[in-house]
Protein backbone atom coordinates (compact mmCIF):
# COMPACT_ATOMS: atom_id res chain seq x y z
CA UNK A 1 0.00 0.00 0.00
CA UNK A 2 1.53 3.05 -0.83
CA UNK A 3 1.38 6.36 1.63
CA UNK A 4 -1.06 8.25 0.28
CA UNK A 5 -3.95 5.65 -0.12
CA UNK A 6 -6.17 4.78 3.05
CA UNK A 7 -7.61 1.50 4.51
CA UNK A 8 -11.28 1.77 5.03
CA UNK A 9 -12.10 -0.78 7.87
CA UNK A 10 -15.43 -2.51 8.29
CA UNK A 11 -15.94 -4.46 11.32
CA UNK A 12 -12.28 -7.04 12.18
CA UNK A 13 -12.11 -6.53 7.79
CA UNK A 14 -9.30 -4.18 6.46
CA UNK A 15 -10.00 -2.90 2.90
CA UNK A 16 -7.07 -1.24 1.10
CA UNK A 17 -7.31 -0.08 -2.36
CA UNK A 18 -4.07 -2.00 -3.61
CA UNK A 19 -6.18 -5.01 -2.92
CA UNK A 20 -9.20 -6.21 -4.50
CA UNK A 21 -12.00 -8.40 -2.35
CA UNK A 22 -13.28 -10.99 -4.40
CA UNK A 23 -16.35 -12.82 -4.28
CA UNK A 24 -16.18 -16.65 -6.10
CA UNK A 25 -18.09 -19.28 -6.24
CA UNK A 26 -16.49 -22.94 -5.87
CA UNK A 27 -17.76 -26.82 -4.92
CA UNK A 28 -17.50 -27.58 -1.12
CA UNK A 29 -15.13 -30.69 -1.81
CA UNK A 30 -12.61 -28.17 -4.13
CA UNK A 31 -12.87 -25.76 -1.60
CA UNK A 32 -12.07 -28.14 1.40
CA UNK A 33 -9.24 -29.47 -0.46
CA UNK A 34 -7.60 -25.95 -0.86
CA UNK A 35 -8.27 -25.04 2.23
CA UNK A 36 -6.35 -28.38 3.71
CA UNK A 37 -3.53 -28.24 1.00
CA UNK A 38 -2.66 -24.12 2.08
CA UNK A 39 -2.86 -25.50 6.01
CA UNK A 40 -0.55 -28.23 5.04
CA UNK A 41 1.70 -25.11 2.91
CA UNK A 42 1.34 -22.89 6.18
CA UNK A 43 -0.33 -20.21 3.95
CA UNK A 44 -3.52 -18.74 3.83
CA UNK A 45 -6.22 -19.50 1.82
CA UNK A 46 -5.85 -16.13 -0.44
CA UNK A 47 -2.30 -16.52 0.00
CA UNK A 48 -2.11 -19.78 -1.73
CA UNK A 49 -4.90 -18.67 -4.61
CA UNK A 50 -2.79 -16.21 -5.61
CA UNK A 51 0.45 -18.09 -5.76
CA UNK A 52 -1.65 -21.07 -8.07
CA UNK A 53 -2.65 -17.79 -10.02
CA UNK A 54 0.71 -16.48 -10.47
CA UNK A 55 2.30 -19.76 -11.22
CA UNK A 56 -0.79 -20.15 -14.01
CA UNK A 57 -0.27 -16.80 -15.56
CA UNK A 58 2.85 -17.63 -16.10
CA UNK A 59 2.79 -20.55 -17.34
CA UNK A 60 0.48 -19.28 -19.69
CA UNK A 61 2.56 -16.61 -20.65
CA UNK A 62 5.75 -18.82 -21.37
CA UNK A 63 3.69 -20.79 -23.70
CA UNK A 64 2.45 -18.20 -25.61
CA UNK A 65 6.28 -17.10 -25.60
CA UNK A 66 7.53 -20.60 -26.70
CA UNK A 67 4.84 -20.91 -29.34
CA UNK A 68 6.07 -17.34 -30.96
CA UNK A 69 9.75 -18.74 -31.12
CA UNK A 70 8.49 -21.64 -32.26
CA UNK A 71 6.76 -19.83 -35.66
CA UNK A 72 9.53 -17.02 -35.98
CA UNK A 73 12.24 -18.20 -34.22
CA UNK A 74 14.28 -17.45 -31.25
CA UNK A 75 14.96 -13.79 -30.53
CA UNK A 76 18.19 -12.50 -32.73
CA UNK A 77 20.92 -11.14 -30.81
CA UNK A 78 21.46 -7.79 -32.50
CA UNK A 79 24.18 -7.54 -30.54
CA UNK A 80 26.31 -4.08 -28.42
CA UNK A 81 24.48 -2.07 -25.68
CA UNK A 82 21.88 0.49 -26.66
CA UNK A 83 22.59 2.70 -24.13
CA UNK A 84 26.57 2.35 -25.09
CA UNK A 85 25.61 2.67 -29.10
CA UNK A 86 23.12 6.02 -27.69
CA UNK A 87 26.15 7.38 -26.04
CA UNK A 88 28.74 7.01 -28.41
CA UNK A 89 26.88 8.31 -31.08
CA UNK A 90 25.85 11.77 -29.21
CA UNK A 91 29.61 11.98 -28.00
CA UNK A 92 30.40 11.71 -31.95
CA UNK A 93 28.66 15.13 -33.02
Amino acid sequence: MNSTSAAIQSGNTVYTPDVAKVMISIPDDLLGRLDAQARANRETRSGFLRRLAERELDAEQANQRRRLEELLGPPMDLGGDAAKLIREDRESH
